[in-house]
Order: C-alpha cells, then structure tokens, then sequence
C-alpha cells in the first residue's frame, strides 16, 4: 500500500457522565434530587467518518468500476479499570473488509488510530496501529481484531466533591432550586468538560480518503 499522510481526526462526541440505567433519574424518596452515575473511565467511541475505509485500484478515478476495497470498523467494545490511580481503558473492535478482485491470496494492512481527548477536543496522546486482513484465493471477504488502550489520571477524571454533591444533592419541594437542573449551572458544565474523557478509535485516512468520507 501506498504511504498514507497522518491527520487527526476530530473528536464527534464529548461524554459528561457515564454509567448504568439509573442516570439521571428522579429520587422522590426524601426530596427531589437527581442520581448521576460518575465514573473515571474514558467513554469510547468512533469519530464520524472515520469508521470506513475506501481503497481505489487508482487514486485518480474515485468510481464504482475502480474500486479495490471497503472496510468498516464495527463491535466496538471496552473494559476499564479504575482500581489505581491510573485509570486503564481497554478497547477492542472488528475491521470487516470486502474486495471487489478476488483472485490469488491477498493481505491487507489498514492503519488505525486511538486517541485520548480531553474535554471533547484537548488531545492527549494518539498512537498509531496495524490491523491486517487475509484473503485468500477466490475469497471475496475478510474479518480481523484489533485493541487500543490507554492510560488516564484518575484525579483529572473525577469530579471535585462540591460539584459532585451540586449534581446529586436531594432537593425538596419548596427550595429555591428545586426546579433546576444542576447541569445547567455554569460551573457545573465546566467541570464535567474537564473531567471528561473519551478513548476514541477509527482508520488513519489520508486527506483524500476522509474527504471521499464526507462526501458520499
């Protein structure tokens, strides 16, 4: 393949607050309060458009007749370990891949980025790896697994206890606040901004790859 130009995509989604069913409900028992679930680990994701990758036979013609190969990054699942002061994120994901010339054995490296942004788009390291697809003989589709990690202080990744107690204190009927939401206190949002953290994953696209991405 061909050398491929670094670019870094843009974070799609900043995650304030992650965890169980239960977010965000309503506790009437004792007053009115709302139950956010906190957590230290990173929120994974896939960047839009950077979960597909389209190969030409020829860069120069970007049609239907020319193209070599489609792949796609799906099953996106992690793990997360919050027992140490470094938070360890885990993320594993299948590439599935089709060609259009299934003639001879064929392998296929695509490379892949994960990336720890801070706040929906501070980045705080980005790594580059290597998923390779086999192909054999007459065989039109390939499948193949990939992971990332990545390492995240615990202490920039929880929310200072006032702000925390903002979010979760029960609020009875009659208090001035009772009717407000936490989250739409200024102060609050800031704080969920700069705890929050998102490990994300996709195809290391050259420039005209991403922007044949956007435009389909």
């Amino acid at each position: 393949m061909s050398p491929r130009k670094s670019i870094l995509p843009i974070a799609a989604i900043a995650t304030a607050l992650a965890g169980c069913a239960s977010e965000g409900d309503l506790v009437v028992d004792q007053g009115v309060g709302i139950t956010a679930v906190m957590t230290s680990c990173p929120a994974v994701g896939i960047p839009e458009y950077t979960g597909d990758v389209t190969l030409f036979r020829s860069e120069g013609a970007r049609t239907a007749d020319n193209l070599d190969l489609v792949a796609s990054i799906t099953n996106l699942r992690h793990t997360c370990d919050e027992s140490s002061d470094r938070v360890y994120s885990n993320a594993t994901f299948d590439v599935l891949a089709r060609r259009t010339d299934t003639r001879g054995a064929r392998q296929v490296n695509l490379p892949y980025f994960s990336t720890v942004v801070r706040g929906g788009g501070a980045v705080q390291t980005k790594r580059i790896g290597t998923v390779t697809l086999n192909f054999a003989d007459g065989q039109e589709r390939a499948q193949a697994s990939a992971q990332a990690g990545a390492f995240v202080n615990k202490a920039e990744a929880t929310l200072p206890p006032d702000i925390q107690e903002r979010i979760t204190r029960k609020r009875k009927a009659g208090d001035p606040d009772a009717a407000l939401d936490p989250l739409s206190d200024p102060q609050v949002r800031a704080a969920i901004q700069r705890t929050s953290f998102e490990l994300l994953v996709g195809f290391q696209l050259t420039e005209q790859q991403l922007a044949y991405n956007v435009t389909r």
